[in-house]
This record gives C-alpha cells, sequence and structure tokens, in this order.
C-alpha cells in the first residue's frame, strides 16, 4: 500500500479552509513535556468525569452544571474521593444539582485510584502522561481502557487532547479517511487497526514534523464533515 503523502492532505484541506492561514487558524497546540506535568492530579480526574459524562449526553448541559460537580465532589481532590464509602456516592448521585447517572458517577473512585496508583509510581499522573512516547500513544490509550472505568473508544483520547496531551482521535472523519485509503479495514478497535493507525500516523509526523493533534485535525479537514 502506497500512503498518501501529508503534503497532499494538507493541501486539500488548506483549500477547505480556505487557505493556509485559515487551517493553522484552527489547529491546536498541544503542551509540552513540563507544562503537561504541572497539572494536579485533581484535574486529572475532573476531565476524565467530565469526558465520561458528556458522552451520550449534551456537551453543553454537562458544562453548565459543572461547577455543581466540582462543589459536589469536592473539587474531585483524590485523597477525599478514596475515602467516601459507598452509600455517599450512592446519595450523591441522586443530587439534583448534579446529572443523576449512578454508573457514570461510580466511576470516579474507579478513576481516582487509577490516578492515585499512578502518582504512587511516577510522582504524579501528568509525571506519567508527559513522559508516554508519541510513537505508541495507542499504548496510553489501552492503559486507560483497561485500568480506568469507562475510558475506552474516544473518551480516554479526547481527555488527553482536552488536557494537552499530543495524540490523535479516531474520530468519525478521520476513520472514515484512514478506511477509504485502506489503512485500516477492521474494527477500529482491534489491536491491528490500531498498530496500522499509529504507524500511519508516526510516518506522517516524521514528514511532516507536527504534533499528532495537527495532523488528525487536518485529516479531518481534508475529509469527510470535520469532525476533529
Amino acid at each position: 500500500m502506497v500512503r498518501e503523502k501529508f503534503t497532499h492532505i494538507y493541501a486539500r484541506a488548506a483549500e477547505k479552509k480556505g487557505g493556509e492561514t485559515g487551517l493553522e487558524s484552527q489547529l491546536a497546540t498541544p503542551l509540552d513535556a513540563e507544562q503537561l506535568k504541572a497539572i494536579p492530579d485533581d484535574r486529572w480526574l475532573a476531565a476524565f468525569t467530565q469526558k465520561v459524562f458528556q458522552s451520550g449526553m449534551s456537551w453543553k448541559v454537562v458544562r453548565n452544571k459543572w461547577p455543581n460537580f466540582e462543589q459536589v465532589f469536592f473539587g474531585f481532590d483524590i485523597e477525599k474521593m478514596l475515602l467516601m464509602p459507598t452509600e455517599m456516592w450512592e446519595r450523591k448521585a441522586t443530587d439534583p444539582a448534579i446529572i443523576r447517572h449512578l454508573g457514570k458517577v461510580m466511576t470516579i473512585p474507579e478513576n481516582a485510584r487509577m490516578i492515585h496508583e499512578v502518582a504512587i509510581e511516577h510522582g504524579s499522573f501528568a509525571a506519567m502522561v508527559a513522559d508516554w512516547p508519541s510513537e505508541d500513544i495507542i499504548g496510553l490509550w489501552r492503559y486507560l481502557k483497561k485500568h480506568g472505568k469507562r475510558l475506552g473508544g474516544n473518551t480516554g483520547p479526547y481527555t488527553l487532547r482536552i488536557m494537552g496531551k499530543d495524540t490523535f482521535i479516531l474520530s468519525h472523519d478521520v476513520e472514515s479517511y484512514l478506511r477509504n485509503t485502506g489503512i485500516i479495514d477492521g474494527g477500529r478497535d482491534t489491536q491491528r487497526s490500531q498498530l496500522a493507525t499509529q504507524s500511519a500516523f508516526c510516518d506522517w509526523q516524521q514528514e511532516s514534523g507536527r504534533p499528532l493533534c495537527q495532523i488528525s485535525q487536518i485529516i479531518a479537514f481534508s475529509h469527510g464533515d470535520n469532525r476533529v
């Protein structure tokens, strides 16, 4: 299979966005390692929780309610989350100030535990994320899916991008491009598809010198409905 040159993908995206200036203005910029390491553990738990609640719900509704979440869950302080008994979680899941969903509320202690265990080993959750190599970003996705709660699919990757970690996203448009060009042909979450995707993104990164998040966005802008 001959992989399309990134310069061709970029040119197509720029044409759709009114030129290079218009395209570049819409691209994300990831944080560097030191900036990532400065993010405290409670912010990672808050970000994972917000994205879990946004899954299958209106993102706007979750954002509007978010100050209440921060108050009800004590600013997502990891130690407090780990000390709360099950019955307290069940009571909080019925609080009308938040979005009442017991299953999603119960991801908070599970993901707090994951973050705490990582912090014991690495000093902080952010340190592990910051040091994770870009050439194995799918390995970080798999880690979140295995050790976290409801962080599979695009939930983990989208959270990483929001927090500033450089990652591509298998959005509808990106996945469609990968299928149309024969890079993947099976289930998007299979090891084979993920390894093929990682390999393609590594090649495009080497060719372009761009971060993975920008490559992902440019592919989405070049193809389909621009869900980046």
